[in-house]
């Protein structure tokens, strides 16, 4: 073996070090460890914002959930009051025809039936009452459209004008919903003046 082969055996021969510090030198050794450092602390400002970013999404994603489930369960509350409604609105015309039916026996002398019928009918009022379906109060209030039907206006010198003095058909509500209005008579001022 002749010397040159030697020196590329040997790892302490110089020939060797710049033969492999050609081809595999690190940053330092090329002078670019400065460059490598100077870059750093960008790379790290933008990993900082993107991070900052991503927190604040995670935290409006947070937020919005939170805000859809306390709609979504106020919703399901509203739901709930009112699922009654339909069914409530329906059992309306029965309760009024049982009313009619009672005030007729009563006309009649039958005050058993009557005293059975009026039970009976008091029963499913207490019943809907229960879920929130109540009498609208009508007569001697003043007029409300929300809550009143008009259906005639008479001329009274006993109530101020816009007072509902005659009640027609009960109307009736769940909560603060309107499930019929009550069919209602409204006073007017009455005709005081002389004829001419």
């Amino acid at each position: 073996m002749n010397q040159s082969d030697q020196d590329n055996l040997d790892p302490t021969s110089s020939d060797s070090r710049s033969h492999r510090g050609s081809g595999s030198e690190s940053p330092a050794d090329q002078g670019g460890e400065s460059e490598w450092r100077s870059e750093r602390p960008d790379e790290s400002a933008s990993l900082r914002k993107e991070l900052d970013e991503s927190r604040e999404q995670v935290l409006r994603v947070r937020a919005e959930f939170a805000n859809y489930q306390k709609r979504a369960k106020q919703q399901a509350d509203v739901d709930r009051a009112y699922a009654v409604g339909s069914l409530a609105r329906d059992l309306l015309d029965p309760i009024d025809n049982f009313e009619r039916a009672i005030e007729a026996l009563r006309a009649a002398g039958a005050e058993n039936v009557v005293s059975g019928l009026d039970m009976v009918r008091r029963q499913t009022l207490e019943v809907l009452a229960k879920h929130g379906v109540e009498p609208i109060p009508a007569q001697g209030q003043p007029f409300d459209p929300n809550l009143h039907d008009a259906i005639l206006q008479q001329p009274s010198a006993d109530h101020p004008e816009g007072t509902v003095v005659a009640e027609y058909g009960k109307g009736y509500r769940i909560k603060d919903r309107v499930l019929r209005p009550s069919k209602v008579a409204v006073s007017i001022k009455a005709n005081t003046s002389e004829g001419v």
